[in-house]
């Protein structure tokens, strides 16, 4: 369908991964999609965030692996880092996943409309060219932006923000990094690999505060053994710019000094301007309100991604956009479980979890129904290969099911698929030990950790 007077089955304003997602699956459904977009199709994910970062997260890999090849016997040189080429490595990664998700639009034939897009009406979204477009579902995908605080002026250049970050073509010798959580690390990390000082701020009681308290000692204590420092349950005060760095002052009056501030509080939703107040969509704090279904209070009108209060992961903004494509086909989807999406922090120890910490369980369940157990990475025979260090945590209900599984350890990313059917699918301690996990791999300190819940360890103490 060209006509974007004609009016669609579903009009999409937001063409991020919940934003794309919910335009592939409605095609594949046989509903006619319109997906409106005023930058790129990919969103923050693909050419501000999840890839670009992680590709610098693996520069500074291969970084550490040439300084520390002499400890596996390998007699390599490290010269130094290129920063412009590390840029173009990160940049050509994405121009490669752009190009083939602009392939992906034109076999789903979905109907991409460039341009800002502004909803006004209950079925119709106004785009700044002029163009109206109408649909008998709207779908709201419009993302998030890097936040800042009250005193922290965002300049570009001394005061930045992650998308700043990811453009540099040349590395401060020292960055402070106000905010300790899933940005802000994983800057701090790839940074250190790289060969910058770095030194983080954070207000909350520890680093990764939103996971589990086991978790967050462990990174700190990776953190500290690789020089990075860190301040936690102090607030930033004030930030002054000189014509040589940047004066940050934390509560207690330490005055932390760099080349640069990295500003990583958070991001908040995209939702000012574009109409959603105006035509009564509920919110709160900017954030669009929604039922179990990604409905908001407007007839046919839902939001998936970054808007909805929730973790803010692109991964969540795919399913969730999936689910209304469903939906809104008459496909009757099961709601999402928001616990039952899998988390990952890619530091040097990556940090993953899925479902509730132990905090958490014993809030939900009670102190005296949980039962814990770590496995310790020592035991496990590619851990050390890899020289790494790190546990894998389950939390359980007592003679009940994994409620929370919590890992840390280099590449240990790669096990959240099991710990994710381990939790969606309800299994019990017993369920996991009888299954075989390969040897030598990571994956079997999940079935070591399984054993040592069930009672019946070969690798560990009981």
């Amino acid at each position: 369908m060209s006509d974007p007077n004609a009016g669609y089955d579903v009009v999409i304003l937001g063409g991020g991964s919940g934003g794309y997602a919910s335009a592939f699956r409605a095609a594949e459904l046989g509903l006619s999609v319109a997906l409106i977009e005023k930058d790129k199709v990919g969103g923050t994910c693909l050419h501000r965030g999840c890839i670009p970062t992680k590709a610098l997260l693996h520069a500074g890999e291969v970084a550490d692996t040439a300084r520390e090849s002499e400890q596996f016997g390998i007699l390599a040189e490290f010269k130094g880092v290129d920063m412009p080429a590390v840029k173009k490595y990160k940049d050509d990664v994405v121009s490669k996943l752009y190009k083939g998700l602009q392939g992906l639009v034109k076999a789903h034939k979905v109907e991409f409309i460039q341009g800002t897009g502004t909803l006004v009406g209950p079925n119709t979204i106004q785009v700044d060219d002029g163009t109206t477009v109408t649909g008998r579902n709207i779908i709201l995908a419009t993302g998030s932006y890097s936040k800042t605080l009250p005193g922290l002026e965002i300049d570009g250049e001394k005061v930045i923000t992650s998308e700043h970050a990811l453009e540099l073509t040349e590395l401060p010798n020292k960055a402070i990094v106000i905010g300790g959580g899933v940005i802000g690390v994983e800057f701090a990390s790839a940074w250190k690999s790289l060969g910058v000082e770095v030194e983080i701020i954070e207000g909350l009681p520890r680093l990764i505060a939103a996971e589990d308290a086991d978790s967050s000692k462990q990174l700190e204590r990776a953190f500290r053994k690789r020089g990075i420092k860190f301040h936690t349950g102090k607030f930033f005060e004030k930030v002054e710019k000189s014509a040589s760095g940047v004066q940050v002052t934390i509560q207690g009056g330490t005055v932390v000094e760099g080349d640069l501030v990295l500003v990583a509080v958070g991001r908040g939703p995209v939702t000012d301007g574009i109409g959603y107040q105006e035509q009564g969509v509920n919110m709160d704090r900017g954030f669009v309100l929604v039922d179990e279904n990604l409905r908001t209070n407007l007839p046919n009108v839902y939001a998936v991604g970054d808007i909805v209060p929730g973790i803010q992961l692109a991964h969540r903004g795919f399913l969730q956009g999936i689910f209304v494509a469903e939906h809104i086909a008459g496909l009757n989807p099961a709601p999402i479980d928001e616990t039952g999406i899998p988390r990952v922090t890619f530091t040097e120890p990556e940090v993953a979890s899925m479902g509730l910490n132990e905090d958490k369980a014993k809030e939900k369940y009670g102190a005296d129904k949980i039962k814990s157990v770590n496995y310790n990475l020592a035991g496990n025979g590619k851990s050390n290969i890899l020289k790494t260090q790190g546990f894998i945590k389950l939390v359980a209900v007592e003679d009940g099911p994994i409620v929370g599984v919590h890992m840390v350890g280099a590449r240990i990313s790669e096990q959240i698929g099991e710990a994710e059917l381990i939790y969606n699918w309800e299994a019990y301690a017993n369920d996991v030990a009888q299954l075989i996990h390969m040897h030598p791999t990571q994956n079997e300190a999940i079935g070591e950790a399984a054993m040592l819940l069930a009672g019946k360890p070969l690798h560990a103490h009981d």
